[in-house]
């Protein structure tokens, strides 16, 4: 199991921006898992290890892309409709088996090879057959309805890139160029835990004063929807002893530590004097909100990411810096989720320097996108995402923002989807 630099989340500073953050990830963060090789059929969803350069045309020979007649294009007159004798048959997995000869139509079939000495394919809608002759249009371009060897992929050019997350297409483009396996990095091995004296587990009897955990179950599919295999080590007492050894135990086996809660700096918070006990905490106050408390650390080379407690907090710490971080460590392309202009619905009011993800729903007014704020903004309330749209992102040079005005809004299928 690769590990990482002592310093590879060192700052400097007491609060990080965002993008100074993710800059520290692109560049010091690489990836920890092993290359393995994996039947195509069980390829999806695993990140591409190498390049898959094409060591043939795809398709394989020029085809037809309609049923019709194959003909050579100088053969047809241009004023009015040309009769050429039916030479031969064409059809997919049934070539001609010779070159056309010149003054010849052959009858071909989508799929089926060109055959040399045609260039142009006349539809059979457009095609009169009389007998033994078939008479033509005028008036078609040269090369029409031709598919040429190598315009889906030419022989020589990376068809997948390393570092791509497959796709049902992607795998089948694999099948296209005769792949039955392709070179995978095994997934992420994730240990999870909650924290808290406060938190219960769903479906058992709620005490006073507790809560039930959704973090646990919700980061849980966040990480599997990014291929990591999870390691739930259930939820943790607020006791720094026992906090410790769970932490020595799960860096021993795992490639990342997901924690959620215990990141502040209470007296009941202990995730950080565990972590110190076992390595090193680099605590990332992130210039965010919600979810300033963010923690990044490693124990014994092992990276950690303690995320916050609130639910919204935690997932939107876990979109913003854990994604792209997971993605790194496991080989992925941790490419910056996008974004897109729409106009604010709302005013709103805030401290510069820091930036802020409202939760918003899209109303469309004409031709316009519209971010409609979610009336409650709570740290803890998990409900604003299952009723929102995605993130209304208010950047930290904004102070004030007036209706109308123009935001980046991010959708939560590009951070919370696959």
């Amino acid at each position: 199991m690769a590990q990482l630099s002592d310093d590879c989340f060192a700052f400097g500073g007491a609060l990080l921006g965002v993008d100074a953050a993710l800059a520290l990830i692109e560049e010091r963060v690489t990836p920890v898992v092993e290359e393995e090789v994996v039947p195509l059929a069980q390829a999806c969803g695993r990140v591409l290890a190498r390049d898959l350069a094409a060591d043939m045309d795809v398709p394989p020979y020029a085809n037809s892309a309609v049923d019709g007649f194959a003909i050579a294009h100088a053969d047809l007159l241009t004023a009015r409709e040309t009769v050429l004798p039916i030479g031969g048959r064409a059809a997919a997995g049934h070539p001609l088996g010779r070159a056309a000869g010149r003054g010849e139509a052959i009858r071909i079939f989508t799929g089926a090879p060109m055959p040399d000495g045609a260039d142009t394919v006349m539809m059979q809608e457009d095609c009169v057959i009389e007998d033994r002759q078939v008479r033509l249009k005028p008036g078609i371009k040269k090369g029409a309805n031709r598919r040429h060897a190598g315009e889906d992929v030419a022989n020589g050019t990376v068809a997948l890139a390393a570092g791509r997350r497959l796709q049902p297409a992607d795998v089948g483009l694999a099948a296209a160029l005769g792949k039955d396996t392709l070179p995978v990095f095994r997934p992420l091995r994730v240990a999870l835990l909650s924290t808290g004296d406060e938190v219960c587990e769903p479906g058992t009897p709620l005490p006073p004063g507790a809560i039930y955990d959704a973090n646990r179950v919700m980061l849980a599919a966040l990480l599997r929807r990014l291929g990591c295999a999870v390691t739930d080590l259930g939820i943790q007492p607020d006791r720094a002893a026992a906090l410790v050894d769970t932490l020595a135990a799960a860096a021993a086996e795992h490639d990342l530590i997901v924690t959620s809660g215990g990141v502040s700096t209470g007296e009941e918070d202990h995730i950080k004097s565990a972590i110190e006990k076992l390595g090193r905490l680099d605590f990332w106050r992130l210039a965010i909100k919600p979810g300033r408390p963010v923690a990044l650390g490693q124990i014994r080379g092992v990276p950690l990411a303690g995320l916050p407690g609130n639910p919204v907090a935690a997932a939107l710490t876990f979109a913003i810096l854990a994604r792209p971080l997971i993605l790194r460590l496991g080989g992925a392309d941790a490419v910056p989720p996008l974004t897109f202009p729409v106009e604010a619905g709302f005013a709103y009011r805030k401290k510069p320097g820091r930036r802020e993800y409202l939760r918003a729903a899209l109303n469309r007014d004409g031709g316009r996108a519209v971010a409609i704020r979610y009336p409650k903004d709570g740290a803890g309330i998990l409900s604003s995402i299952v009723q929102s749209d995605g993130f209304a992102v208010i950047k930290e040079d904004i102070a004030e923002l007036a209706p109308g005005a123009l935001i980046d809004f991010l959708p939560f299928s590009e951070v919370f989807g696959s």
